[in-house]
């Protein structure tokens, strides 16, 4: 069965039947609601995020999988609370981006994608670059110059071109808009079918936690894939009768460059213009997210918020992440340095259930890991 597109933009509906990733008019486009999901409905023999195989919104069996999702739920202590780590870092490209990439690039294997180019800090670029080669797409992969040295050899180690891109990030991002008359844009930021795959996300949290959902979750945000996704998977669930309340959701972000802050300080519903500085959470450094509605809108529904932290929050964090055997990258350790907060502040309180997901590997970032900890270089 073929899915359908929305765009909120211009109302239209249109086939999901060809490589797309915008409307007509522009705007971002949204999949029509899937099929809710009930526990029935788990192939509980298969490993990965192909389990809720039911509710995604494939025509056929995948073509592409390295065994992405079912990542492990540890429990740990964190300042005297139980919490649950949803590791993330543990996808076979060590981000959460396999998730959205693995739907995104079997949907475009379907409809007979040719070749491919994407714009990434990284993460985005050497998930699409492996899936990619998995699947025999020609790929190009846009990069900030300054991008980390670990991720650059991973996207070239699957044999993607790179194109680096000096200057912002959204200069990274107007060179591959350029080239979308060249190849079909890929974009892990407009396409839906990424968001389609990190719906997965919630499907494996409520069954992990024996088929209930926790009190609150955090992740750090960059573009809001993974709140967007949350809020998909939750509404499957909800419609199969599975859940009749939802977890708050709390968007993690750097305090240097936080466009989700920005509008929720200000009450907004959409983007707000704001000053931005580098942040060594350079994974979600976003100065224009595509969908900040959407965003805005879900985190109000679920009665949470956006916690945005400084700097030299971060290194602490991911130091005592690593003290209790979750080595991950800056990006990650936000989320570490944002529950913190919000058990400080009396937002999360011990007794809840709260799930902070570590969305990417520290090997991505090792050296600068180890600057940041005051480790010796030799």
């Amino acid at each position: 069965m073929i899915a359908t597109y929305h765009c909120p933009a211009c109302g239209r509906k249109l086939a999901a039947d060809r490589p797309r990733w915008r409307c007509d008019c522009g705007g971002p486009l949204e999949l029509m609601p899937g099929p809710a999901l009930s526990r029935r409905d788990i192939a509980a023999g298969e490993g990965s995020l192909w389990r809720y195989a039911a509710a995604l919104a494939l025509s056929a069996p995948p073509k592409v999988s390295l065994g992405e999702g079912w990542t492990p739920l540890v429990r740990r202590d964190w300042q005297g609370a139980p919490v649950y780590f949803k590791l993330e870092s543990q996808m076979p490209t060590g981000s959460f981006k396999d998730r959205g990439t693995a739907l995104m690039i079997n949907h475009l294997i379907e409809v007979g994608v040719g070749p491919i180019h994407e714009d990434s800090s990284g993460n985005a670029g050497s998930s699409i670059a492996t899936y990619a080669a998995a699947g025999g797409i020609p790929c190009r992969i846009y990069v900030p110059a300054a991008a980390p040295r670990a991720k650059l050899v991973q996207i070239a180690a699957a044999g993607a071109e790179i194109r680096m891109v000096p200057g912002t990030r959204e200069a990274v991002t107007e060179a591959a808009l350029a080239a979308a008359d060249e190849s079909f844009y890929a974009s892990h930021n407009w396409h839906p079918y990424f968001i389609e795959g990190t719906q997965t996300l919630a499907f494996e949290l409520w069954e992990q936690l024996g088929f209930r959902l926790p009190d609150n979750i955090l992740v750090p945000t960059g573009y809001g894939s993974n709140i967007l996704g949350l809020e998909r998977g939750f509404d499957a669930l909800e419609r199969a009768g599975e859940i009749t309340t939802r977890p708050r959701l709390f968007a993690v972000q750097a305090a240097n460059c936080a466009a989700f802050a920005a509008a929720w300080n200000a009450g907004a519903d959409g983007f707000v213009p704001f000053a931005a500085s580098a942040t060594v959470a350079d994974g979600i450094a976003t100065m224009r997210p595509v969908r900040p509605g959407q965003v805005l809108r879900a985190l109000r529904r679920s009665r949470g918020g956006v916690v945005a932290v400084a700097e030299d929050e971060i290194a602490p964090a991911l130091r005592a992440l690593g003290e209790i055997g979750l080595f991950v990258e800056p990006t990650a350790a936000t989320a570490g340095a944002a529950l913190s907060r919000l058990l400080r502040d009396g937002t999360v309180k011990p007794g809840e259930t709260t799930v902070a997901v570590l969305t990417g590997h520290g090997l991505k970032t090792a050296e600068r890991i180890g600057e940041l900890l005051g480790i010796p270089a030799s």
